[in-house]
């Protein structure tokens, strides 16, 4: 006879457990999700955990210093354009003064 469903989970969580076996989650943004369906499509890999755990291993691999560069977050560097800038210093300009006569 089959085994019911709750028989085959309870085993496979007996297996998992004795394998050291833990789920990771990952909430992702649309561009992450697209890009790791490039990747997959790319390498021809079918399952999304299979490719995580790929470039887990491959990056750890790589070791402290070559895969410090691969996951360094993107800096955005923001530049106050010129118009702002002028009128940012206007105000400042203008409140000086007013302080100087309050005093």
């Amino acid at each position: 006879m089959a085994a019911l469903p709750k028989e085959r989970s309870a085993k496979t969580a007996t297996k998992r457990k004795a394998r050291g076996e833990e789920e990771l989650r990952m909430h992702a943004m649309a561009g992450t999700r697209q890009a790791l369906a490039e990747l997959m499509a790319w390498h021809g890999i079918e399952e999304q955990g299979e490719a995580m755990t790929l470039m887990i291993h491959h990056l750890h691999a790589l070791g402290p210093q070559k895969s410090a560069p691969l996951l360094a977050p993107p800096r955005h560097e923001y530049v106050i354009p010129e118009n702002v800038s002028r009128k940012l210093e206007l105000a400042y300009n203008r409140e000086a003064l007013r302080l100087n006569t309050d005093e």
